[in-house]
């Protein structure tokens, strides 16, 4: 707690003597008289409003005081000769007067103030900014016995009050409007790094529930095994099969904890549905940083004839990340890839194109298989993406389809894959 109230004050200081020296900024609007129309009120009510969290009555208060301890001290500095300790606070004092009023009034408002329209807090300000003046000009009537009865001089005030009231109003919105830009951009990247680690977990997540449901039709059939052979009487080799259909069972209890675990780690926050095309487009650009990565000139162009939400985002961008990464990597050094989206009937059309190596012919019947694979490391390792195996079983739980397009140049490859347009549209 001490903490903060030191952190305040030092704060709260900070607006004081920016204040102060922002006033030094000025013209006197009534010849003859000290009262100055400065840039002090401007800066003192900037900084009330990017400092909402600060008492603005104690800001108000420390603010007033500086202000007349500052131009005291100017008054000795210029005044030498002429310098009086009292007459100096009893002329400046009234601007100490200004801001502390100032501050009170800003407080009624403090925790209002920031849903207001800017129009609005434009006219609030300056029915505040014309208050602090009249009782300045009140305080000077009573010290000075100069009472200001002219009707021009409050048109200057509230012209004043007005103009630079709403000047601040402008200043503080650029400044709020530029805040949200870069907030709205960190959420961006938050929302792609989290899609990105969502489609790669959508693939080792399918990728596992296919294979507990292979290892359950395998403790079901081990089991069926076992009872036949026990019942004909082969007792040590029916131990031994359960033996083994205990060991799966426990594998796939160990399979099941694991896929929890993944299950847990989705951000299904992020949202409930996604355009197509902003599907595309975190596919391209997480796959254009890639190929940079890689050191790779790639051009990316889309063409996108259809575009609707839905709410398969994840493993559409799945799909569209490994078919698009492959690309990347097909290319040797320089390339184009080509994405279309377009419906026909009653399915939805997506293209990935690319002028990479191309696949042999006699590789394009096995592309498909489980274990397939023409990427191989320094070391001899095969890749260890979901492969396309897996990319054409998510199409395929969709009820899709998906296919390596025949008849074209052996440096050119195109998938072709073609889902139920109501099976992906939102409320479908």
């Amino acid at each position: 707690m001490l903490g903060r109230f030191k952190h305040e004050g030092f704060q709260m200081m900070l607006v004081a003597i920016i204040t102060a020296i922002a006033g030094e900024f000025k013209y006197t609007p009534f010849s003859g008289e000290v009262f100055r129309i400065a840039l002090g009120a401007s800066a003192f009510l900037l900084c009330l409003l990017l400092m909402r969290h600060l008492p603005y009555v104690y800001t108000g208060i420390i603010t007033g005081i500086t202000v007349l301890l500052f131009r005291t001290a100017e008054d000795s500095i210029f005044s030498a000769g002429m310098f009086s300790l009292s007459g100096s606070l009893k002329i400046h004092l009234s601007a100490a007067l200004y801001y502390i009023t100032y501050g009170i009034a800003m407080s009624r408002i403090q925790e209002k103030w920031h849903e207001f329209h800017p129009f609005l807090l434009g006219a609030c300000f300056s029915a505040i900014d014309i208050a602090s003046n009249a009782v300045e000009l009140f305080a000077r009537t009573l010290i000075f016995d100069t009472p200001f009865k002219y009707l021009e001089h409050w048109m200057i005030l509230t012209v004043s009050a007005v103009v630079r009231s709403y000047f601040v109003v402008g200043i503080y919105s650029s400044v709020t409007i530029s805040q949200m830009r870069v907030l709205h951009s960190e959420q961006q990247k938050r929302i792609e790094q989290m899609l990105n680690t969502n489609s790669g977990l959508y693939g080792e997540v399918f990728y596992l529930q296919k294979s507990m449901d292979t290892i359950e039709q395998i403790t079901a059939k081990s089991h069926n095994l076992y009872e036949k052979v026990n019942g004909s009487g082969l007792k040590s080799y029916s131990r031994t099969i359960l033996e083994i259909t205990q060991q799966i069972h426990e594998v796939k209890k160990d399979s099941q904890r694991i896929l929890a675990g993944l299950l847990k780690l989705f951000d299904r926050d992020i949202a409930s549905e996604m355009r197509l095309a902003e599907v595309i487009e975190f596919a391209v650009k997480s796959n254009r940083g890639y190929s940079a990565m890689l050191g790779k000139e790639i051009e990316f162009h889309c063409e996108l004839r259809t575009d609707y939400m839905t709410n398969h985002y994840i493993p559409l961008l799945t799909v569209l990340n490994n078919l698009v990464a492959n690309a990347v990597e097909a290319i040797e050094v320089q390339g184009k890839i080509l994405i279309r989206a377009y419906e026909q009937g009653d399915m939805t059309v997506l293209i990935v194109s690319d002028t990479g190596t191309g696949i042999a012919e006699q590789a394009r019947g096995m592309i498909f298989e489980p274990g397939f694979t023409t990427k191989f490391n320094q070391e001899g390792f095969a890749a260890t993406g979901i492969g396309l195996s897996h990319v054409r079983d998510i199409v395929h739980a969709l009820g899709g389809d998906i296919h390596l397009q025949s008849g074209e140049q052996t440096s050119q490859t195109t998938f072709i894959i073609t889902l139920p347009t109501d099976t992906l549209k939102k409320g479908a």
